[in-house]
């Protein structure tokens, strides 16, 4: 991860972060660590599975402690939906943008990669949707490639 690169981040995306730090150090490292000391009074650790499994799951723990430790040094706060007037009316990061495609309306929420979960209505603005939408106002039309083709996009609403 790129020390200049912005991470940005909901408040409740921040909290979810949060949230995950404080299990990992808190709850899940102290137990797998237990586990480790365990293991190693059995004796041999060369033929010790347990063991070996539970050191590999610590350093997937400590790694990931890095990770976030990492990322919550970098993020910024984007705010939901914003100011009102002109400035709502464009989308941006933390805009709710609902869109009309193929005589449809679908509705997402543009976020940081960190934080994007298509299956939940939540994409970066990294992906080739974000992206496209960013700066586009109400009326617009965007067309964006997808594996099955492009897809023609209208802006409905920007909240």
């Amino acid at each position: 991860m790129g020390k200049d690169k912005k991470i940005y981040l909901t408040k409740e995306g921040l909290v979810e972060l949060k949230k995950e730090h404080d299990d990992l150090t808190k709850v899940r490292r102290p137990e797998v660590l237990e586990r480790v000391s365990q293991a190693r009074s059995l004796g041999d650790l060369s033929e010790n599975a347990e063991y070996a499994a539970a050191r590999e799951e610590l350093s997937f723990i400590d790694g990931r402690i890095d990770e976030l430790e990492e990322l919550l040094r970098q993020v910024n706060i984007i705010s939901e939906g914003g100011k009102r007037g002109k400035s709502a009316k464009v989308i941006k990061l933390g805009s709710r943008v609902s869109l009309h495609v193929n005589g449809k309306k679908e509705e997402f929420l543009v976020v940081g990669e960190w934080e994007a979960d298509p299956a939940a209505q939540k994409i970066s603005h990294e992906s080739p949707l974000g992206k496209a939408l960013i700066g586009k106002k109400i009326g617009d039309k965007v067309e964006v490639a997808a594996p099955v083709g492009k897809i023609l996009y209208t802006v409905f609403d920007v909240r």
